[in-house]
């Protein structure tokens, strides 16, 4: 599986962006998938996750709310809304792919990464 990340870039606070992670490859439906993000100098944090069905979702508690994570498995696509940015989502966004069936927040190894794209907050 190959993952391309497109959809960042320079928003002012408050204002949204939308991520998307387009995938090649066969059985993109059997991956769960996944949103990380690593700010400079700070660790990286997993940021959402919907399983391989899309029934279930996961998001770190700073971004609920905000943020909503949905796949089209026709389109071999997930995205990533990002509404009411604040300056602290400043990072590089990777997205991921897990050939894992459980619940989206029970995936921890993630087996495909996409390069990252960059999300700049301006307060």
């Amino acid at each position: 599986v190959q993952l391309q990340a497109s959809g960042g870039g320079l928003v002012q606070a408050g204002g949204s962006l939308r991520l998307s992670c387009a995938a090649s490859g066969r059985s993109f439906s059997s991956y769960a998938m996944g949103w990380f993000r690593q700010a400079p100098g700070k660790d990286g944090e997993r940021v959402a996750a919907i399983s391989w069905s899309g029934s279930s979702t996961y998001y770190i508690d700073s971004v609920k709310g905000r943020f909503t994570i949905s796949r089209d498995n026709t389109k071999h696509t997930v995205y990533l809304q990002m509404n009411s940015l604040k300056s602290k989502d400043t990072a590089v966004y990777y997205c991921a792919a897990a050939l894992d069936y459980g619940p989206a927040s029970n995936v921890r190894g993630y087996d495909y990464w996409g390069q990252g794209t960059q999300v700049t907050v301006s307060s």
